[in-house]
């Protein structure tokens, strides 16, 4: 039988591999997630009315 060691007093690589085990068992993604930031700068949106084919540019004609 193993003599029992507090998780606190296990050395660094002992903890990993007591980590990596526990963690083989989830069965969801336990990474936190969270939507966007509505008011943050986003290219990608930002880009899509240059791509839009209905958009012409704007330019004045005088005659």
């Amino acid at each position: 039988m193993e003599k029992f060691i507090p998780y606190e007093k296990l050395s660094k690589k002992k903890r990993r591999e007591l980590n990596a085990a526990r963690r083989g068992t989830w069965t969801i993604n336990p990474v936190t997630r969270k939507p966007a930031n509505p008011k943050a700068y986003n290219r990608k949106t930002a880009r899509k009315w240059k791509d839009d084919s209905n958009s012409v540019p704007f330019s004045i004609i005088s005659s």
